[in-house]
């Protein structure tokens, strides 16, 4: 085997089975198990046969109650007593609170009366349906029959989109909704990666440079088949964890996530094109390559270990503001802002795959995005080769500027 496979090799062996690979990749699994199986796990801390009753007392004399049906979470109750009446079983906690319907104004006042604080799911509930019961209200004020008035409730009207330029993808909601979704996904594993393998290869550089090992080894190496090897090493390094979590999700949600979670994760990925993932994926690598070249000449610059989250700081922030600005996206993914970073090569992974599954955007557009990333990368890999030359075994003091200034001097 040559000196690069042998690098390779040795790097990937060591970081694989180290304590923090293990133990982060566990955490990684057992959040993911947690998130799939969350509606099982939250009704163990839950009591299944304890339900909230409350007491509906209509005084619109139009039946309303109708529109307050009662479910596992929710019992309603309808009382005729008077208000306070009402109000003082609901001090006992014979009721764990009323629901009061009059009419005010010819539209439906709804009064909520509580004497403990009530869960935050079952008051949206109680919103929901009464705002549900107020259109109904409203509807029979114009002397309609019960069924006229269901009629005009349960219509739905589709809309049909239909796009007049053929070079813009011309998605659903549905399809916009499944692409955001696995846009944050992508984002938060872009993050995770980079916040995680940036460190590992420029803590890795800088304590092999710190310790002078560097000097022994690049006696038989050259400086670029060891930055390649790190390259390489913690590349592979960081999709062997990828994977393990991508089967690990895979067999979660196949053997412990009800069919309600499997069906509905079928139905989102359904909605995206399979050329939206080969953009997803291209983007993703190209990143993560474009990061760790940020890492290696970062830990070629430090002269010790110490300093090594200095020189990779700026990294860091850069992957942050990617961050936080595709997180503004979620309200407003056309906007401005979100456009003009997904050209950006250092943010373009995050935000032009969030334009990819969120907006009608062009392949042209994508294509440009994606080709300012790979020339960056690559101006970036040729750089790296020659400046890795000078700063491997180069060994200053001061600020990074300082530090840049050193290696430049430096003739090979």
């Amino acid at each position: 085997m040559n000196k690069l496979g042998l690098l390779i090799k040795q790097l990937y062996i060591q970081k694989i089975k180290s304590k923090s690979f293990i133990l982060l990749t566990l955490l990684y699994l057992a959040i993911i198990a947690v998130a799939v199986n969350w509606s099982s796990i939250k009704g163990i801390f839950t009591d299944d046969n304890k339900y909230v009753t409350i007491a509906l007392v209509d005084d619109t004399k139009l039946d309303l109650a109708k529109q307050f049906p009662s479910d596992k979470e929710v019992k309603f109750k309808v009382v005729k007593e008077s208000k306070k009446e009402v109000d003082a079983l609901v001090k006992k906690e014979k009721y764990d609170a009323a629901v009061y319907l009059t009419s005010k104004d010819q539209q439906l006042a709804v009064e909520l009366a509580t004497a403990k604080s009530l869960d935050l799911q079952v008051q949206s509930k109680i919103d929901a349906l009464a705002e549900n019961a107020g259109k109904v209200y409203s509807v029979q004020q114009l002397n309609l029959s019960a069924e006229q008035a269901a009629k005009i409730l349960q219509t739905n009207t589709v809309v049909k989109q239909v796009d007049l330029q053929e070079k813009t993808s011309n998605k659903t909601a549905e399809e916009k909704s499944a692409g955001i979704l696995i846009a944050y996904i992508m984002g938060f594993l872009i993050y995770l990666f980079v916040t995680s393998y940036l460190s590992m290869i420029t803590t890795d550089i800088a304590s092999e440079k710190g310790s002078r090992v560097l000097e022994v080894l690049m006696a038989s190496v050259k400086p670029s088949t060891h930055l390649f090897s790190k390259l390489i090493g913690v590349f592979l390094t960081g999709l062997t964890q990828i994977a393990i979590l991508a089967v690990g999700a895979y067999i979660l949600i196949q053997f412990t996530a009800k069919k309600s979670v499997t069906d509905g994760l079928q139905e989102m990925l359904g909605q995206l094109p399979a050329t939206y993932f080969i953009y997803v994926i291209l983007f993703f690598l190209l990143s993560i390559i474009l990061f760790l070249l940020i890492g290696a000449l970062a830990g070629s610059l430090v002269s010790k270990v110490e300093e090594a989250s200095q020189v990779m700081m700026p990294g860091v922030f850069i992957m942050l503001i990617g961050f936080y600005v595709m997180l503004s996206g979620i309200s407003n993914p056309d906007s401005l802002l979100i456009k003009v970073f997904s050209y950006i090569p250092f943010t373009s992974g995050m935000l032009m795959t969030l334009r990819l599954g969120a907006t009608d955007i062009s392949n042209v557009a994508v294509w440009i995005s994606l080709a300012i990333l790979f020339a960056t990368v690559a101006l970036l890999f040729t750089i790296s080769v020659t400046f890795y030359k000078r700063s491997v075994l180069t060994y200053s003091s001061g600020g990074i500027m300082q530090k840049i200034k050193t290696v430049l001097k430096v003739t090979t």
